[in-house]
């Protein structure tokens, strides 16, 4: 008799703990997505990509509902609405100080332009230190890293409990790639001047012209290098292991009005590719 209850109890145990492997197997959780601890407030800085240049009704205007970071369309679903559907305490609160046209020399001014105590910062910034008049205006990499040190410097004092996600500097030689056969991009790049630095005789095989845009292409990468080193010293820092950079962009991700800025779907490109990389900074240890 006291064997045969052994035995049922034995047998119930075992059924007690299939179910309960059942169930932790329907409702596992993802380890890094459980470890995340969602911020309630953010900010964006950096140039137009963040402003989301001319992908509004009016062209040639910021729109930065459409933004990848901190926008509000649902086309885009920038880092702001993926927090948003996990944490409803950052409803309203996400602020975007970037300004188009900006250079790494303008970081320091835009962190001292955020008026609110965020938890949440991204940072992209380096496009126009690439993109300039000509190759020998571009900014030396020692500068832009001083300069990007001096900023950071200057959030951690400010806001020493923020995440931050650095986003790297995206590929120019790729903008170059994708519409240099394209008669309407090349007639734009020359007539509004954009990116003369890479753009310039976009169809020359010349070795000048071929010399310039790898030397270009350097200073992006070289860029993308100091972003990373500095952004490792700060323990609540992550850079976006060059995700931005290694993004590929196809012609429908650029604007055809400037052939320049990310379209919608540039945006939301940016935002798919960056935000998997930006749950390394909202689990950032204090």
């Amino acid at each position: 008799m006291d064997q045969r209850r052994f035995v049922k109890r034995g047998r119930v145990l075992a059924l007690v703990v299939v179910c309960l492997s059942l169930m932790l197997t329907v409702f596992a959780v993802n380890p890094a997505e459980a470890a995340v601890t969602y911020p309630n407030s953010m900010a964006s800085l950096g140039d137009s990509i963040t402003r989301a240049f001319n992908t509004g009704f009016f062209p040639f205007f910021d729109a930065p509902a459409n933004s990848w970071s901190t926008g509000t369309n649902s086309s885009v679903n920038s880092h702001y609405q993926r927090i948003l559907a996990a944490n409803s305490n950052i409803r309203g609160k996400n602020f975007n100080f970037a300004v188009s046209g900006a250079r790494m020399i303008n970081l320091n001014d835009q962190v001292n332009s955020i008026n609110q105590n965020v938890d949440y910062v991204t940072i992209l910034l380096g496009s126009n230190d690439v993109c300039t008049s000509n190759q020998d205006n571009m900014t030396p990499v020692a500068t832009f890293k001083s300069q990007f040190q001096t900023g950071l410097n200057t959030l951690k004092a400010k806001l020493p409990n923020a995440r931050i996600f650095i986003v790297s500097v995206p590929d120019i030689y790729n903008l170059w790639q994708i519409l240099k056969d394209n008669f309407f991009a090349r007639l734009t790049w020359g007539t509004l001047s954009i990116c003369q630095s890479m753009l310039a005789n976009p169809t020359s095989n010349s070795v000048l012209d071929v010399n310039r845009r790898n030397f270009v292409r350097q200073r992006n990468i070289d860029f993308n290098t100091a972003l990373a080193q500095v952004c490792a010293t700060y323990s609540r820092c992550r850079f976006d292991n060059n995700a931005s950079y290694n993004t590929v962009f196809v012609p429908s991700d650029v604007s055809a009005r400037d052939y320049f800025h990310p379209t919608i779907a540039g945006q939301r490109k940016l935002a798919d590719t960056t935000y998997p990389v930006a749950l390394a900074a909202l689990q950032a240890a204090a």
